[in-house]
C-alpha cells in the first residue's frame, strides 16, 4: 500500500491563495458583452440560447449579459447607455461591447434610420442588430432566403410552414416562446441564416435608408460575433 503524503498546511493554504487571486485575475480580464433588446421575451429567449450553445470556455473567457427592455429605437439606444453605465459603475470594468437589438415595426423611417445611424456615430460604436420588420425574419432566413419585402403579420404563417412538417400540423408559433432557438437549431441553420442575412445586406449595397431594407436584417453580425468568440479570450 503506498504511503500518503502529507502536504503541509502553509503550503495547501498558498495554494488556495494563489488559486483565487488566479481565478480573480480571470474574472477581470473576461470581455464584457451587453445585449440589450427592444422585447422582454422574443430576442432575450433567443439569444439567452445561442449564449448557453457556445464552445465550452467561452462564458469563462467573457461575460455576456443580455437584456429586455420593452423599449425602441431612440429610447432603446438611450436605455442601452442607461444599463452601460450602470454594470460599468457595478463591476469597475468596461462594457467592452454594447449591441442594441430592435425592429422597424410600425416606427417612423426617421426614428429608425436615426437610431442606426447614431449607434455607427457613437464613441465608440454600438452594434446594431436591426431587423426590417421584425426580428421573426432572422428566424425565417434559418430555412430559406426571402427577398420579398413583407409585414410582421406574415410572419408567423411562414414560420409555422417551415416548422409544422417537423412539429406537427397543430403546431402554432407564440412570439414569446422559449423554444425557437432550439427549433431553429434542430430542424433550421444558422449557416444558412447567416450567409442569408449577409446576401439582403448586399443587395442594398451602401443605402443607408434602412427603414425600406424591406426584408432586412443585421441580426447575423451580432450572431456571427458571437458564435466566432474564442474560449482562449482572443476574438
Amino acid at each position: 500500500m503506498a504511503r500518503k503524503i502529507k502536504i503541509p498546511n502553509e503550503h495547501l493554504k498558498r495554494y488556495a491563495r494563489q488559486e483565487q487571486k488566479r481565478k480573480q485575475n480571470v474574472r477581470a480580464k473576461r470581455m464584457y458583452y451587453l445585449i440589450v433588446c427592444e422585447g422582454e421575451a422574443t430576442e432575450p429567449n433567443y439569444f439567452e440560447g445561442l449564449k448557453r450553445d457556445l464552445p465550452k470556455g467561452v462564458l469563462t473567457a467573457y461575460q455576456i449579459d443580455i437584456e429586455g427592455t420593452g423599449c425602441n429605437t431612440q429610447s432603446l439606444v438611450d436605455e442601452a447607455l442607461r444599463l452601460k453605465a450602470i454594470c460599468e459603475k457595478n463591476s469597475t470594468r468596461p462594457v467592452d461591447k454594447l449591441w442594441v437589438v430592435f425592429d422597424r415595426d410600425s416606427f417612423a423611417a426617421n426614428d429608425f434610420n436615426n437610431a442606426i445611424n447614431r449607434c455607427a456615430q457613437n464613441n465608440p460604436v454600438i452594434g446594431c442588430a436591426w431587423s426590417n420588420e421584425a426580428f421573426e425574419l432572422w428566424y425565417l432566413l434559418h430555412f430559406h432566403y426571402y427577398q420579398n419585402g413583407m409585414s410582421r403579420q406574415q410572419y408567423q404563417a411562414l414560420i409555422e410552414q417551415n416548422l409544422k412538417p417537423h412539429l406537427g400540423d397543430d403546431y402554432t408559433y407564440e412570439k414569446n416562446s422559449a423554444e425557437m432557438y432550439t427549433f431553429l437549431k434542430k430542424y433550421g441553420s444558422i449557416e444558412n441564416a447567416i450567409r442569408n442575412g449577409k446576401r439582403l445586406a448586399e443587395t442594398y449595397g451602401e443605402r443607408r435608408d434602412y427603414a425600406d431594407h424591406n426584408p432586412g436584417t443585421m441580426v447575423w453580425v451580432l450572431v456571427e460575433e458571437l458564435l466566432k468568440l474564442n474560449p482562449t479570450g482572443g476574438a
